[in-house]
């Protein structure tokens, strides 16, 4: 495994997520002093708020080494350099339904026989086959997940006498007493669409279905699929999609007109109980520099505590393709950043769960109700991330949760995929 060390890693919260533009010069520097005659490898990472903490490591493994000059690279065109056969040699990226389009194709390699393949969860391993891959493969390590559920404020949880709800009713007298105090009980922005997938639509209709089932089902019924099919979104989401609106009264008056960024100023200063938002949304609060004390709990969305569930995604993870230039030195960069020393420091410092057996358990208060959950694996991950992007999913949601009638716009998807699956 190639050389680590210890203090890599370690910045503050704020650093790693600011612009870090020192950090990223003084990256930069390391990468090009004394690299003549070294092999490059190109590292693509495109995550912005984190871009400037890898920049600072890529320099550092660069300084602590020398049989490779590993180039940091955000600009690349993925689809593009596939295309060209021209890829980035490795990559740390977000882990979603479009990977799925290089993995079933073969386009990644095989990185079964790394020791670090063997150290990830089995349940983690089980979400990242969730996307298609390629028969036989392990195709991408997860480094991180983010797990997400209710931010809530725990100050005035407790002028209130409030405990955190387990059920659906609990949620709802919570909600009640809440706007009986003449205190926002959720603070929504519903006109940027992905707050609204990610946040109300997954935390209720992921806490409701078997998420892969329903998506496994679909796929096999395919252009068939519709009112008439044993699986459809008319039949399997309209009764998830009712309840969902059942909780729009308890969210502020003006949701339609507030963006996220309302919606983090409004926490930071605390003028609602709850906010339906992941870890990164807590980044964000956090600069505003303000007392709030904020927790997390999984939505409830059934009356019986045993569904309690959150929603998690894999945040990033990392592969080489096939076609890299630099294989090797690819997979000597994967080991490098696998290592404890500079991967927990990293979710430490991102509010995220790391991936592997030997993880610690989160600290920071504002994450760690969620531990429980992640430990048992009582997780899914968001239906949200799963309709193929050629449909306008997002828009669809966000009309329903503006006025919209559900039963036309789910009957629309089940259109829209069926005439996908056609064309496939």
């Amino acid at each position: 495994m190639s050389p680590s060390t210890p203090e890599v890693g370690r910045p503050s919260r704020r650093s790693l997520l600011a612009a870090g533009a020192a950090g990223a010069l003084t990256a930069g520097g390391l990468a090009g002093c004394g690299s003549s005659g070294r092999p490059k490898v190109t590292f693509y990472q495109s995550k912005r708020e984190v871009v400037p903490h890898f920049r600072e490591l890529i320099g550092e493994f660069n300084a602590a080494q020398s049989d490779y000059t590993y180039v940091h690279d955000m600009a690349t065109n993925l689809q593009a350099g596939f295309v060209r056969s021209s890829p980035p040699d490795i990559a740390l990226q977000n882990y979603n339904l479009d990977m799925a389009r290089f993995m079933e194709r073969g386009a990644l390699s095989d990185l079964a026989d790394l020791p670090e393949a063997g150290r990830i969860r089995d349940d983690v391993l089980e979400l990242a086959e969730w996307y298609p891959g390629y028969e036989g493969r392990t195709s991408v390590i997860p480094f991180s997940v983010a797990a997400a559920s209710v931010i809530y404020n725990k100050r005035i949880f407790a002028e209130h006498d409030l405990e955190v709800p387990t059920t659906w009713d609990e949620l709802l007298a919570v909600c009640e007493t809440l706007k009986g105090a003449d205190v926002i009980p959720i603070y929504g922005t519903f006109p940027e669409i992905w707050t609204v997938t990610q946040g109300i639509f997954d935390y209720v209709v992921g806490g409701l279905i078997d998420v892969r089932d329903f998506f496994d089902q679909l796929g096999e019924i395919g252009e068939d699929v519709g009112p008439d099919s044993e699986v459809s979104f008319q039949r399997t989401l309209a009764e998830p999609m009712q309840q969902m609106l059942e909780l729009l009264p308890y969210f502020n008056e003006d949701a339609s007109a507030r963006s996220y960024g309302d919606g983090n100023t409004a926490m930071a200063n605390g003028e609602a109980g709850m906010y339906l938002q992941g870890p990164w949304a807590l980044v964000e609060i956090e600069k505003a520099g303000t007392d709030v004390e904020l927790g997390s709990f999984p939505l409830p969305v059934t009356d019986d505590p045993a569904d309690l569930r959150i929603r998690v995604n894999i945040d990033l993870s990392l592969w080489i393709p096939e076609q890299a230039d630099q294989k090797e030195g690819a997979r000597e960069l994967l080991q490098h950043l696998m290592n404890p020393e500079i991967q927990f420091p990293y979710n430490e410092l991102a509010l995220a769960f790391s991936t592997t057996d030997d993880a610690p358990e989160v600290t920071d208060p504002r994450i760690s109700e969620m531990q429980p959950f992640y430990d048992e694996g009582r997780f899914y991950m968001g239906p949200s991330q799963f309709v193929p992007p050629t449909i306008p999913f997002g828009n669809y949601i966000q009309s329903i949760v503006l006025g919209a009638d559900p039963e036309p716009v789910l009957a629309q998807l089940d259109s829209d995929f069926a005439r996908l699956a056609y064309r496939a």
